[in-house]
């Protein structure tokens, strides 16, 4: 009894033929070129419908120096050509200078409003997306000198060129505004302060004798203060010093009774009456050592304290407290206060009047033509694009060209394994004593013993 079943061919290699894949792709070659025309399509498609995407751009470089001669030889408002670009960006630059340009040009900007938008809303996808300001690499020392530049990028329908070209002026114009504003307020200050100077000379020169005079009393005042304190301080010392001074002879006077020591003497002496039969004689010690202060005995001690208890002030221990007395009395009267108040014609004592009116008359002569003030030089205006940047229709093509082919390639070849999985050959299995063998039996009459194929 035999039994066979249909099973997949087994491959004997695992290495790649390229001849046949080529022979199958080929064979596929319509499914290819339809994908590759489908997707060509598609880019074409998108190529021709998008909406076109300008760019326009300008570059703004420092000024001449000659421009901004007369404004910085007024003395009083400096501005190098530098700073002036610098201010011009930072007003390209600001929320403020753009949200302004966009209210008062709302004409230019329909394109952007949108139903149920407010006007700052739209304004934000202005400002968001539309211009960019771009700066010198610092890192890089190609450029010749510093600039700055503006691109904006707008939608087909938009008229770019006014937008960009009009936010410059408006930003240049708002900038020689503030710089005219700054100049009249400081024109102004100095004019003001000059005719007070002039008109209050006299009021100026009392005013600084009065402050003089308040100096120097507020520095006797103080002096004088310092002196008390510190005479205050002395004393608490002292007492403090007395106070310390009895405690200590408080416990002198202890150790004495409790020894014994009555009348003042030394550790020596001591020694020498303790022992018998040593005739007493007198002796002159040398030490370097400090005697304790209970040798002085009790008589001593007590009459030292008796002494202390009965002083009423302790100013005569201390000869710094004599020389603070001597200037408390030297403050009581400040001669210079005193020849200040007698000055009798004052106007001798005036300076500075004429320097005064001499510049007074030169801000009243200053004559500065701001609105011709040139800030910046526009080294490139923005001009009419001559193509979009966007879409790039070329590389689009090229794009979905290569993406069709790629995704043919793939389908033909996933194509092929299906085919090939249906469409494979059976292979027959039996078995000749245990042994599984694929093919037909060999032998007549051998027995198939599996029904499946052989575990691999």
């Amino acid at each position: 009894m035999s039994s066979s079943f249909r099973a997949p061919a087994i491959p004997r290699s695992d290495e790649v033929d390229l001849f046949a894949l080529f022979r199958l792709l080929w064979r596929q070659k319509l499914l290819i070129v339809s994908v590759i025309f489908l997707m060509t399509l598609i880019a074409v498609s998108y190529a021709y419908t998008a909406t076109p995407e300008y760019r326009v751009s300008s570059v703004l470089r420092p000024a001449a120096i000659n421009e901004l001669d007369a404004l910085n030889r007024s003395e009083i408002y400096k501005l190098p050509p530098g700073v002036a670009l610098t201010r011009v960006g930072a007003a390209l630059e600001s929320y403020d200078t753009r949200l302004g340009f966009f209210r008062a040009n709302q004409a230019l900007f329909k394109s952007f409003e949108r139903p149920g938008r407010t006007l700052e809303q739209s304004f934000e996808e202005f400002n968001r997306n539309a211009i960019r300001l771009v700066l010198p690499d610092p890192k890089k020392a190609d450029s010749l000198s510093a600039y700055i530049k503006l691109e904006m990028n707008y939608p087909r329908g938009i008229d770019g060129v006014s937008i960009l070209n009009g936010f410059i002026d408006y930003a240049i114009a708002n900038e020689r505004d503030q710089i005219a504003a700054d100049l009249n307020v400081i024109v102004k200050n100095r004019l003001n302060e000059l005719k007070g100077k002039l008109d209050a000379a006299r009021s100026g020169y009392d005013i600084e004798k009065e402050a003089k005079i308040a100096s120097l009393s507020e520095g006797d005042h103080l002096r004088r203060a310092q002196l008390q304190d510190e005479l205050k301080a002395l004393r608490a010392q002292l007492k403090n010093l007395r106070m310390d001074r009895m405690a200590q002879l408080n416990e002198a006077i202890g150790i004495a009774k409790s020894l014994g020591i009555q009348k003042p003497t030394t550790p020596s002496s001591m020694g020498d009456a303790g022992r018998d039969g040593v005739p007493s004689v007198m002796r002159t010690e040398i030490n370097n050592q400090k005697i304790p202060l209970y040798f002085m005995g009790v008589d001593a001690l007590e009459a030292e304290r008796t002494a202390l208890r009965q002083r009423k002030s302790d100013d005569f221990t201390d000869g710094r407290i004599g020389q603070i007395a001597k200037e408390l009395q030297l403050l009581q009267s400040n001669r210079q206060i005193e020849v200040l108040n007698s000055r009798e014609n004052e106007d001798l004592f005036l300076a500075g009047v004429q320097p005064l009116r001499a510049e007074e008359a030169r801000l009243r002569n200053l004559n500065i033509d701001i609105s011709r003030l040139k800030l910046v030089t526009i080294d490139q205006q923005a001009l009419e694009p001559l193509a979009p940047i966007k879409p790039r229709k070329l590389l689009i093509v090229a794009i979905g060209m290569l993406l069709g082919g790629i995704l043919g390639l793939v389908l033909a070849y996933v194509r092929h394994l299906v085919s090939a999985a249906r469409d494979l050959p059976a292979v027959q299995y039996h078995t000749i004593e245990g042994e599984a063998i694929a093919g037909p039996p060999a032998v007549e009459g051998a027995q198939v013993e599996c029904l499946k194929p052989p575990a691999r």
